[in-house]
């Protein structure tokens, strides 16, 4: 009762009644009159008694439910956050921000056309797609850091939702405006900063295209690992922790990322740390913000980590008649301790549809095939490398094997990977529906489990019906599968969907590999992980942003009543 008594202390004055106007008493008894007032201490002490019994009585059940049930926003006593112990999330009025950002940082850097609108609301491949009532009221486009705070700043004040945005070129709904909030959109914050070579890093803001980089870098004789989809940026390459062809090598956004300067839901800048590839001081926040999709703060700085271009370098092109005899050789390749630069594995189908589209000048074969990047410091050591996956490839009954023969041919080879997604959609514009919807996904799997995975995969697209195809980084058993379907079949793109997913999670994988979670994975990363890890990870979310305004409804639940899920 110590907390009843202690208002009661504070609010309660005797001295103060004597002539207290009786309209501070109008809620408990609406037939006073407001003229009506106390001018002896004998007609108070009836009311002050019942008032000082009913607020006894009413604080004690509030003490009492309280305890027993603390709300998770104002009390949170345990290590995790259910959403069931959450209120309603209550955002302000996008408006009033927009007009205090124009004031602020002028008019010139907020964006209101219908154009803009529409560009930053959704794009045809994404696997879930923005509602009608979903899309940000107003662009805004920062010059720097500062102005992300400046921005943060006020959207925190005002409880108004932010989602940052940089390439857009997305798979799992992560630009999605689904509270009507603003986008920050970092398109001006895309400069290389400082290249130190000798330390083999470089410091770039988060619009900095990976492609730009790798041409950049090409001067030097370095490499960045990391080489997703084209158009990606290195922000939202962060985001969500993605990796691309040569994982298999260099791994992914984790491990290649040194530290990150990050703008908090708050406005508070802040850098995870220095420069060294080494450090054991104090929590690893950096990892932390990689891979967090927007949602604990906005990345508007990353210092990666850089390789030496490998002295000797080639691409081959292996062909079989299976996937299995494709996906045994990787097997091998892994068993027997090769170290490749990159292994990607294509499906018969999606060889066809890079050939249709026309977007490389070879023509391909139309089967399994292996694409591999075999390099090294040496020619023996490339040499000894290359004798050995033929050895492999071979005993796995290769059909066919094809080396470049200049950086021409190597680019056109590797090229096939490259556009791979996008020819699967001209496919199915071409020749189905130009309204063709589009489902591309990725899990990864323990690479010992990866063949059967896979294997099981292919034969249900194929018994489907649908145009699909399968591909993926097999040096780390990471697979995507493309499916186009008309929205009539719709449930059954679902159904593959989350047959491809149980697969993984029973052989002890992942959902997602490398597209991030987004709003298309929320119930299956709950499925990953359990309700206690993702209830860690609402914790740590509600800590930096105790007003859920940065990328709100992504990676789980936050909100009890109004929950966003595909």
């Amino acid at each position: 009762m110590s907390l009843v008594s202690n208002l009661l202390k504070r609010n309660l004055n005797f001295k103060n009644f004597k002539n207290f106007k009786i309209k501070n008493f109008n809620r408990f008894n609406s037939t006073i009159t407001k003229k009506t007032t106390l001018n002896s201490n004998k007609s108070l002490l009836p009311i002050l008694t019942s008032l000082i019994i009913g607020t006894s009585i009413g604080g004690s059940i509030v003490y009492y439910n309280i305890i027993k049930n603390p709300p998770e926003d104002l009390f949170p006593n345990s290590s995790t956050t259910k959403l069931s112990n959450i209120n309603e999330i209550k955002y302000g009025k996008t408006q009033d921000a927009i007009d205090e950002i124009i004031n602020k940082l002028g008019s010139s850097k907020v964006k209101t056309s219908i154009d803009e609108i529409k560009h930053h609301s959704d794009s045809s491949w994404q696997t879930d797609h923005a509602r009608d009532n979903e899309f940000p009221l107003a662009i805004i486009y920062p010059e720097s850091t500062e102005d992300v705070s400046e921005i943060m700043k006020i959207c925190h004040k005002l409880k108004v939702p932010v989602v940052p945005f940089t390439g857009g070129t997305s798979l799992e709904g992560h630009f999605i405006s689904t509270r009507n909030g603003i986008i920050i959109d970092l398109a001006k914050l895309d400069k290389i900063i400082k290249l130190n070579a000798d330390d083999l890093d470089i410091i770039v803001q988060p619009a900095v295209g990976w492609e730009y980089l790798r041409d950049y870098l090409n001067d030097y004789n370095l490499l960045f690992g990391p080489d997703p989809g084209p158009g990606a940026c290195i922000g939202g390459m962060a985001a969500t922790s993605c990796s691309g062809t040569n994982a298999a090598r260099y791994g992914t956004m984790r491990e290649n990322v040194i530290s990150l300067k990050v703008v908090l839901p708050d406005g508070t800048i802040i850098k995870t740390k220095r420069r060294p590839k080494k450090s054991s001081a104090g929590y690893n926040l950096t990892n932390l913000f990689i891979g967090s999709e927007g949602t604990l703060g906005i990345i508007t700085e990353i210092t990666l980590k850089l390789n030496v271009k490998p002295k000797f370098e080639n691409v081959a092109l292996i062909t079989f008649d299976s996937m299995a005899e494709a996906a045994n050789s990787v097997s091998g390749f892994i068993k027997s301790g090769l170290q490749l630069n990159a292994i990607e594995l294509l499906d018969d189908s999606l060889i066809k549809y890079v050939n249709y589209s026309n977007q490389t000048e070879i023509k391909y074969d139309e089967k399994p095939t292996l694409l591999l990047k075999i390099g090294g410091f040496s020619e023996d050591s490339a040499s000894f490398i290359t004798k050995s996956v033929k050895e492999i490839v071979y005993k796995n009954n290769a059909k066919s094997f094809k080396f470049a023969s200049n950086e021409e041919e190597k680019f056109q080879l590797w090229n096939a990977r490259k556009v791979a997604l996008w020819s699967v959609i001209q496919y199915g514009k071409d020749k189905i529906d130009k309204d063709i919807q589009v489902w591309s996904t990725d899990v990864a799997i323990p690479t010992s489990n990866f063949v059967k995975c896979i294997e099981e995969t292919k034969e249900e697209l194929n018994k489907s019906g649908l145009v699909t195809s399968v591909f993926g980084h097999a040096g780390d058993g990471n697979y995507h599968t493309v499916i186009l379907f008309k929205e009539e079949q719709r449930p059954l793109a679902i159904k593959l969907v989350k047959n491809m997913v149980d697969r993984a999670l029973a052989a002890d994988g992942t959902v997602s590999g490398e597209h991030g979670i987004g709003v298309g994975k929320k119930d299956f990363l709950l499925e990953e992980v359990g309700q206690d890890t993702v209830d860690l990870m609402r914790k740590i979310k509600f800590a930096i942003d105790p007003h859920k305004i940065l990328n709100p409804d992504k990676v789980f639940a936050i909100d009890p009543v109004n929950d966003r899920t595909i």
